[in-house]
């Protein structure tokens, strides 16, 4: 592990969550300044880092900055106060700031340059170039823009969140008189414009920029400096308060657009203090919300760069496998999907299995089956209007199914996609339903009931990610197909206590929250704590953050257990602490896809290990707040599939980060270069080229 040892007693035994969380996303930066990632990958993870930082603003900076304003003086378990964590938070984004300045400005756009990929300014441009750009703005932008300005007059303008802005000075050439206004530039315009002939993109800004004169006839443009606002997205909804969930929902969303609370303002660096001053003023910042930014601000627009027909620069494409059992022969009819689950568990392993042959099948089949009586199926993030299982819903309550959807609406972002989607499912005739409460449904589930000649059968899937064909092409997760009774009467008692009134608290097999998971996990932890030196855990996940279950391990730890814990993101534990948990090792799997399945093992090779798989992390939301299903893995074979997975992330040296007892993350030393996305991709690649037994 990197880093000395600490006492137990010398630190907090707790790493502070948001610290950890900027950490996560300095391992995401450290992406886009390896050289070895290809080079628009290396712009693509900067567009993410942004990303990532501007929804942490406005969730978590902002609920610090509301503790602050409320006085609250409770400390986080690591013992520091909000005041402390948002001092923390911005020595980290100073710091990432200044790496992201050095990546983007020292390195990548001159190794885009040399591509031929030229990200440049205006004054860069040739007569030519500039020509051709006045047209586009006489066409196509200036008949958007709406210059404001701020006088006696005209109130300070609303700014809206993530919007880029242009600050413009003009003064009045008769009476001398200075004025501010304020410029949006129009999110609906691509943020990058090509010069005629391809070879040069150029910031929208700053061809607005060039042409301010236009805005603002007769009068003397001083100057103009780029800035951009971050506001508060975490407004709370009062559900018990709320006759209807779909209407108070659309309610946030409206007040997100206008939440008057800013986080955070990013202005160009080279804007003059009067200026800045005059905005902080009017957004009601102190002096610490203020960042200075030297170059473009809004990397998260990147995307645009990273999508230009250049596969030379990024990744080698990547097409999902099919399971061996779903895969049809070359000239036969398609795999029935139903009659493959009948002859045993099936488990995919997303991007390297395909989603499309898998889950998207599942649902398709079971939408045209005149078998089928009913489908019920949990959607808490869905794609664009395209989304294939979203269709086949439709389809199958068009022909008189029972099709029932949870809806999320709550999904945070992703609000006013499932609002849609929600509308139409239910003109379609699909019972939709919103889930308790007081608590999100995150959990991946769909059931499918199926009348067959010796009765009623039923098929599940149990899964880590959404259902989402998007995502599932960079996000990697597992899926369990099984017709377990135990598993599937489980399933149905989860969607009565989901749909009805029922407050169903004991299943069979899966783990439930928040009734069930919980005291289950602690119940397994507490297994192997008791097994002493023959104790193992292994658990990989997106986040560790509860209290309760790190105090679990630690325990588990100093009873001799061995624990290993893949985690992607935030992690508050302490790892390698004599006396506290010498026996715990921390990795972090960052890379080209998202790591974001939950594997959970409890027990020794030759102690019968247990294996589960679900979409819980090891947080108190995931725990207390929020409808979780956990299933068991219990084929072997599948369990040596979920294991094989552990081993080639444990032994990952190429991606891997490890975490040391004082809380700092090191890249894992490179010894035999084992990556594990790319080893992945050998192990899907062998097992599709398998003949699959069709008896």
């Amino acid at each position: 592990m990197p880093g000395a040892a600490i006492e137990a007693d010398s630190q907090p035994q707790f790493i502070n969550r948001e610290v950890s969380w900027l950490d996560f996303n300095s391992r995401v930066l450290a992406l886009a300044e390896d050289p070895s990632t290809p080079l628009l990958e290396r712009v693509k993870f900067l567009a993410i880092h942004t990303s990532n930082l501007d929804e942490y603003f406005q969730i978590r900076v902002a609920g610090l900055k509301e503790q602050v304003a409320a006085g609250v003086a409770v400390t986080s378990p690591d013992g520091m106060t909000p005041t402390e964590q948002l001092e923390r938070i911005r020595e980290s984004a100073d710091e990432q700031a200044a790496r992201v300045v050095r990546v983007f400005r020292g390195e990548l756009v001159p190794a885009l340059r040399a591509e031929g990929v030229n990200l440049c300014s205006w004054s860069d441009l040739s007569p030519d170039d500039r020509a051709h750009l006045r047209k586009v703005f006489e066409d196509q932008i200036f008949p958007v823009l709406t210059p404001l300005s701020v006088d006696p007059a005209h109130p300070f303008p609303y700014i809206s969140n993530l919007s880029l802005n242009l600050a413009v000075v003009v003064r009045d050439p008769k009476s001398l008189d200075a004025r501010f206004a304020r410029v949006k530039v129009p999110a609906l315009l691509p943020r990058f414009l090509q010069t005629q002939d391809g070879s040069a993109f150029v910031p929208l800004e700053q061809v607005i920029a060039a042409h301010l004169a236009d805005l603002f006839p007769g009068m003397e443009v001083v100057s103009h400096h780029v800035f951009r606002i971050t506001r508060n997205a975490d407004l709370e909804l009062e559900e018990d308060e709320a006759e209807d969930l779909l209407e108070a929902v659309e309610t946030i969303l409206r007040l997100r657009r206008l939440s008057q609370m800013v986080v955070r303002l990013e202005a160009e660096r080279t804007m003059p203090e009067n200026l800045l001053s005059l905005l902080a003023r009017e957004l009601e910042l102190e002096p610490y919300d203020v960042y200075r930014v030297s170059g473009l601000l809004g990397l998260d627009q990147l995307w645009s760069i990273h999508a230009i027909d250049r596969p030379d620069l990024k990744d080698e494409p990547w097409a999902p496998t099919t399971q061996v059992r779903l895969a049809a022969p070359p000239s036969g009819p398609a795999v029935d999907v139903f009659r493959a689950m009948r002859r045993g568990d099936l488990l995919v392993h997303h991007p390297y299995d395909s989603f499309k042959t898998s889950v998207e099948a599942f649902v398709e089949r079971a939408a045209r089956d005149p078998a089928v009586r009913a489908i019920k199926q949990t959607l808490y993030r869905t794609s664009g209007r395209d989304s294939p299982i979203v269709h086949s819903l439709i389809r199958a309550a068009e022909a008189g199914k029972q099709v029932v959807a949870l809806v999320e609406l709550k999904a945070r972002f992703d609000e006013q996609t499932n609002i849609n989607w929600a509308r139409v499912l239910e003109e379609a005739g699909v019972h939709v339903v919103y889930g308790l409460v007081g608590l999100k449904t995150h959990a991946k589930i769909a059931l499918v009931v199926r009348e067959e000649d010796d009765g009623i059968r039923l098929y599940c899937h149990v899964g880590t990610g959404n259902y989402n064909p998007t995502t599932a092409k960079t996000y990697e997760d597992l899926g369990l197909f099984t017709t377990d009774r135990d598993v599937c009467e489980d399933a149905v008692d989860l969607f009565n206590s989901l749909t009805g009134y029922s407050r169903h608290v004991d299943y069979r097999k899966l783990l439930v929250a928040p009734t069930l998971l919980r005291s289950r996990l602690l119940e397994l932890i507490q297994r192997e704590t008791e097994a002493g030196a023959d104790g193992r855990i292994v658990i990989k996940l997106n986040s560790l953050v509860d209290g309760e279950m790190i105090r679990a391990l630690y325990g588990a730890s100093q009873a001799g257990a061995s624990v290993d814990l893949i985690v992607r993101g935030i992690c508050c534990l302490r790892p390698g602490v004599p006396g506290l948990s010498q026996n715990i090792r921390v990795r972090s799997i960052v890379g080209r896809f998202l790591e974001h399945s939950r594997i959970f093992r409890f027990g020794a090779d030759g102690r019968d290990p247990v294996y589960y798989l679900g979409s819980a992390d090891l947080m108190p939301r995931n725990l207390d707040r929020r409808v979780e299903a956990v299933a068991p893995v219990e084929d072997p074979v599948l369990q040596q599939r979920l294991q094989e997975i552990l081993d080639v992330e444990l032994a990952d040296d190429s991606l891997a980060w490890a975490l040391g007892p004082a809380g700092e993350w090191a890249k894992v030393p490179t010894h035999r270069g084992v990556n594990s996305h790319r080893r992945l991709q050998e192990l899907a690649l062998r097992r599709a080229a398998m003949e699959p037994d069709r008896s």
